[in-house]
């Protein structure tokens, strides 16, 4: 199950966070984990270069693109490769909504877009969908033609 898809900015406020049965208690643990292990581990590292690291027998695949940090957090079958499909569909899909890596500035412009993304690619903690165009055509909110 993907536990948590979770998005910083550079100082480590986060702008978007989805957790999936995660209880409530423990998301604050999980925030400042997810936040410290960026700090600490992120400087320097180049545009989608992905990072790995282990947790109470959980997988956190995490990088950079632009001005966000991106962190997927999965446990059982979503392991560092599952993981690291899901943060490659993620980070493609920020960059077509945004049109190049996105500064704070412009992902908070395009935040509407950006969560419909995150939901279409993340269901109910299972990865969804992965295929570019189709994320796209779902993200256009017109009724589907096709029946």
């Amino acid at each position: 199950m993907l536990l948590a898809v979770l998005i910083a900015n550079s100082e480590g406020n986060i702008l978007v966070e989805r957790f999936n049965g995660v209880p409530a208690e423990e998301r604050l643990h999980w925030r400042s984990f997810l936040v410290k292990l960026g700090a600490d581990n992120l400087r320097g590292v180049k545009n989608e270069e992905l990072l790995v690291a282990n947790h109470k027998s959980v997988y956190i695949v995490y990088t950079v693109l632009g001005d966000v940090s991106i962190f997927v957090v999965g446990k059982d079958e979503y392991d560092e490769l599952a993981l690291s499909e899901a943060i490659f569909v993620i980070t493609s899909a920020l960059k077509d909504v945004c049109g190049k890596p996105p500064t704070e500035r412009l992902f908070l412009d395009k935040y509407g877009k950006i969560c419909l993304c995150l939901d279409e690619i993340v269901w109910k903690g299972l990865l969804e969908n992965t295929d570019k165009d189709r994320i796209k055509r779902l993200i256009r909110l017109k009724p589907p033609t096709e029946f």
